[in-house]
């Protein structure tokens, strides 16, 4: 449906319920964001896979623990000053670590020894924090997904999980899963003591089969543990391990949210009775819990919910924070069947304030909320590494820490993360950067993958900005307030070909036109998508598409036009394109900034030298005029620390003197204007790689943003930073 650009009456409004408080004065900030690939070892494989799952804290708050399944490992971060973590290295521990729970200067550790699922086996691991050695070893009777301790209550969950290639992944699939329980006696364990709890008989679904996931112990001792494929919850009691009470995990009723995998976010979608199938489980408090209902056979509700001991459900968030996800460009479209997937809970009372953490796994960020008895106040949303996993609450020193599961490091992408937040009274909390409004259907404008920036000439702040082929189905052209802080996508115009959807276009470029935009759509060959310079109207609809001449189309690449800009007017208007990386006739280190002149609709060219780089490629990303110059981004296309080259880089327009295609063609000299690595840097997470928009706006002041891919293989943080006057 063809939204038209919302007027400025939008430019305000907030989502519902979601506006921070005007008087929480405290929030958390990332502080440091830690490669658990430091923590390989120097002569090993600097590629091998490496996870952070589940993690635990020293009870000083100065050492994390975490596991680490592919190494059969815990591993270990000194966090004595919190804002610059250090490699402990780890500790192997003899099977798949699947949770851990330190209590004393002990670290118990669940750790999967099974031979196949009809045969599940594990043991419960104590190690020695002191001295980094396993002191002790308990055998369990199958395999343990889930441990947690309080009041000397020691707790694990045996899963005994389903092998989701058998009958598609139904259950039952025997053996059926338990609970283990013992007393942890002046912080010993004795493995003779260790109590083993039937959950058979309890859930309406595959009672005979229960498949405990999570387990979490109160304050007096009580176990609450969720069955999660069963979609069902139990509350045993830790000391004499009888189960006091248990009840269906239930079902929600979803409204307005998206359902396909389409290439666009669209909230018009609904599901009826969602079965929650909880994962992860925290006590609030002694009467009250909150489930994450990632689902895993049939259900995921997409959200979490508040149960009271007694099983009646106290709060339930339905889609809204789904939506509050939607609006900070996180929102994953390929992941809709369960949407966000709420995957983590945790809880932790700081000062005065009770919070709860939630973590969504597809979306790759933490909602904070304050406790308030009834509904919770959402207080921020935290950006995570990609999959946020384990989820730690350290009130002591104010701090907060998130893992993450998702490795991509060993195909040149981002390695999992331990990212650090500590809370401090704050004017407002540095994330987000960006977020949107409401549509003009009262929901979320839905955005991500921002691959380039125009500014009004007229109006201070107002930017535009378009989305790439992640949004294929819907590519379209943003309004943004840059004066707002963080900046507000205030509308949305749909890019239009004959009424309809423009399809086959990567939107990677914009610019003001007299009476609307000029577009870059890089091409991509292998998809038969060509490159395409567009003029549209200012409501988005196409009024001319422009190929490039056939000679030059012969050697284009799939890296093809990166951004636009315009100079000169009337019939000295030239439109520039900026092409990523090297064409077939371009040969090494030189990219064209190609030239179109509307009056007589003839092309010509300059050449522009690239960087050289020792580790994967460099292109430019933006062309943006700026007076007598053009500024472009040069970078590579590295991410985190590997990142080395993230530039703007000026040209005169004095040698931007372009000759006909077909000859050679003159190389411009560069100068640097800014290195944006620190920028990048900034927020104290990992570098982006995808600094991929740069616009001046009308009174001068610059303004960068990145591409965050759509969330896919990509943690979703898109970082719109204002660098001031250059």
């Amino acid at each position: 449906m063809h939204r038209s650009l919302i007027a400025g009456s939008l430019a305000a409004a907030l989502l519902s319920g979601t506006a921070l408080s005007a008087s929480a004065a405290e929030y958390f900030d990332r502080i440091a964001s830690f490669p658990i690939t430091l923590n390989l070892p120097k002569d090993g494989d600097q590629k091998a896979d490496t996870v952070a799952e589940i993690i635990t804290v020293s009870e000083d708050g100065t050492l994390l623990i975490y596991t680490d399944s592919p190494r059969k490992a815990l591993g270990f971060i000194d966090i004595t000053d919190p804002a610059n973590p250090k490699a402990g290295g780890s500790l192997a521990v003899g099977g798949e670590p699947t949770s851990v729970k330190v209590v004393g200067g002990k670290a118990y550790v669940a750790v999967n020894t099974s031979e196949s699922f009809t045969n599940p086996s594990g043991k419960l691991v104590t190690v020695n924090l002191a001295e980094r050695k396993v002191a002790a070893e308990c055998a369990l009777p199958g395999q343990p997904d889930s441990v947690a301790a309080n009041a000397g209550v020691l707790a694990v969950a045996i899963e005994n999980e389903r092998n989701e290639e058998v009958n598609e992944g139904a259950i039952p699939q025997m053996p059926a899963g338990a609970l283990v329980v013992a007393s942890l006696n002046g912080g010993s364990l004795d493995c003779a003591a260790l109590k083993t709890v039937a959950l058979t008989g309890l859930a309406a679904v595959a009672g005979e089969d229960p498949e405990p996931e999570y387990v979490d112990v109160s304050e007096d001792g009580k176990i609450v543990v969720t069955l999660q494929e069963n979609n069902h919850i139990a509350i045993v009691d830790g000391k004499t391990g009888k189960v006091e009470t248990h009840f269906s995990g239930g079902s929600v009723d979803l409204k307005n949210i998206d359902t396909k995998k389409d290439g666009k976010i669209e909230l018009t979608g609904s599901m009826e009775k969602v079965v929650r199938e909880p994962d992860a489980v925290h006590w609030i408090d002694a009467n009250r819990f909150v489930t994450a209902n990632e689902g895993d056979w049939k259900g995921g509700s997409r959200s979490f919910t508040i149960f009271s001991k007694d099983g009646s459900v106290a709060y339930e968030s339905g889609a809204s924070l789904e939506h509050e996800i939607v609006s900070l460009g996180h929102y994953p479209d390929k992941r809709n069947k369960k949407g966000v997937e709420i995957e983590g809970v945790e809880t932790g009372r700081f000062g005065n304030d009770n919070l709860i953490f939630v973590g969504s796994e597809r979306a790759s960020v933490v909602a904070v909320y304050r406790d308030t008895g009834a509904t919770p106040e959402l207080v921020q949303v935290l950006p995570t590494g990609i999959g946020p996993e384990g989820l730690i609450a350290i009130p002591s020193r104010n701090l907060f820490v998130a893992t993450s599961e998702t490795d991509l490091h060993g195909d040149g992408g981002a390695a999992p993360h331990v990212m650090i937040y500590q809370r401090a009274e704050r004017a407002a909390p540095a994330y987000p950067t960006i977020r949107s409004g409401k549509n003009t259907n009262g929901l979320p404008i839905g955005w991500g993958a921002l691959s380039g920036l125009a500014a009004d000439k007229a109006q201070t702040g107002k930017l535009y900005a378009v989305t790439d082929s992640v949004y294929g189905g819907a590519p379209r052209i943003l309004t943004i307030d840059a004066t707002k802080k963080p900046a507000l996508i205030t509308g949305e115009a749909l890019v239009t070909r004959n009424g309809a959807a423009a399809e086959k276009l990567d939107l990677e470029g914009i610019a003001t036109a007299s009476d609307g935009f000029w577009l870059a759509s890089e091409g991509n060959l292998e998809k038969g998508v060509k490159n395409l310079l567009i003029r549209v109207d200012a409501k988005g609809a196409i009024q001319e598409e422009i190929s490039v001449p056939a000679e030059l189309e012969k050697g284009a690449k799939n890296y093809g036009f990166e951004g636009v800009t315009v100079t000169g007017s009337g019939a000295d208007e030239i439109v520039w394109l900026a092409v990523q990386r090297e064409w077939a006739d371009d040969g090494k280190n030189a990219v064209k900034l190609l030239a179109y002149k509307p009056s007589d609709k003839s092309w010509s060219a300059v050449r522009y030298p690239l960087d050289s780089t020792d580790a994967g490629w460099i292109g430019l990303s933006e062309i943006t005029a700026a007076g007598d110059r053009v500024i472009i981004i040069e970078r590579d296309n590295q991410i985190a620390e590997k990142a080395k080259l993230k530039k703007l880089y000026a040209v005169s327009l004095a040698d931007m003197k372009p000759v006909k295609l077909g000859g050679e063609l003159p190389l411009v000299q560069k100068t640097l204007v800014r290195d944006l690595l620190a920028d990048l840097k900034s927020g104290n997470g990992y570098v982006l790689d995808k600094v991929e928009g740069f616009i001046i706006d009308a009174a001068g002041d610059a303004y960068i943003v990145t591409d965050n891919d759509g969330v896919d293989d990509s943690s979703g943080e898109t970082q719109f930073l204002k660098l001031g006057k250059l």
